[in-house]
């Protein structure tokens, strides 16, 4: 039997080893440009509903007569909260059961909702401090989920330290409504601190963990709308929560 060449060989394996690396290469950066394409989406809708909430608690706002309906009648304000649990209820535990598009309409109708509980901060503090404070948040939001999308470090365990201190505030806030005494100025100011820390690191594990959900293959399918969907829900969780928190401790109140 005739024997190939040894330099022969060894000119096919390197030719081999090559095309490996070029699919490995291809590849690569296949999944990363999906992935961008998946995220890009992500923040599209984020963005959306917080133009739809800001937009809604603007104008009203601006009515007297409905901000009176809406903090005036107890029943009607709590009934707003509700909804809006109920919302982020749904979006998170029938996601796999409805369609994108009623995922879609949860979400905006979350983001109205939103926007008419949120409209009295535009009574508490002035116009300018909540621009500036607007404008913090959006680059810091930037900078934290920019480092969540790129690094390769696991940030599970920030996740679940940033969890606990989730509870933490939950809890504390809801001590607080039943005793309004217990939010003293110190206990606002912490209270504000933690709320920054946790919703800081929050962004940063939820994009990194929203881009590991993210399907290869799912792109332009109901079952990739749906998980756009999902994961803008839960940066415009982290959003608000952080410019809330930002904006209890600087904010200027008229």
């Amino acid at each position: 039997m005739e024997q190939q060449p040894v330099g022969n060989q060894s000119l096919a394996n390197q030719s081999l080893g090559s095309r490996r690396m070029e699919n490995q290469a291809f590849g690569s950066a296949a999944i990363a440009a999906e992935n961008a394409r998946f995220m890009s989406r992500v923040y599209g809708w984020m963005t959306g509903g917080l133009c739809l909430t800001g937009a809604v608690a603007w104008n009203v706002s601006g009515n007297p007569a409905l901000v009176q309906t809406i903090f005036g009648n107890r029943l009607l304000f709590w009934g707003l909260i509700i909804a809006q649990l109920g919302a982020v209820a749904a979006l998170s535990w029938l996601i796999n059961r409805i369609s994108g598009l009623t995922a879609t309409l949860i979400y905006f109708l979350y983001a109205g909702l939103t926007g008419l509980t949120l409209s009295s901060i535009f009574l508490v503090y002035t116009g300018s401090s909540i621009a500036e404070v607007f404008g913090v948040t959006a680059f810091g939001f930037a900078g934290l989920s920019g480092f969540g999308y790129v690094t390769k470090r696991d940030l599970g365990p920030v996740g679940s330290f940033c969890m606990m201190g989730l509870f933490g505030l939950i809890g504390f806030g809801l001590l607080s409504m039943f005793f309004p005494s217990l939010m003293t100025a110190g206990a606002s100011f912490v209270f504000s601190i933690v709320g920054i820390i946790v919703f800081a690191g929050l962004t940063a594990y939820d994009t990194q963990k929203i881009k590991e959900m993210n399907a290869l293959g799912n792109e332009g399918t109901d079952a990739g709308r749906k998980k756009a969907i999902f994961g803008a829900l839960t940066l415009y969780l982290d959003f608000i929560n952080l410019f809330l928190s930002l904006l209890r401790l600087t904010g200027r109140r008229r």
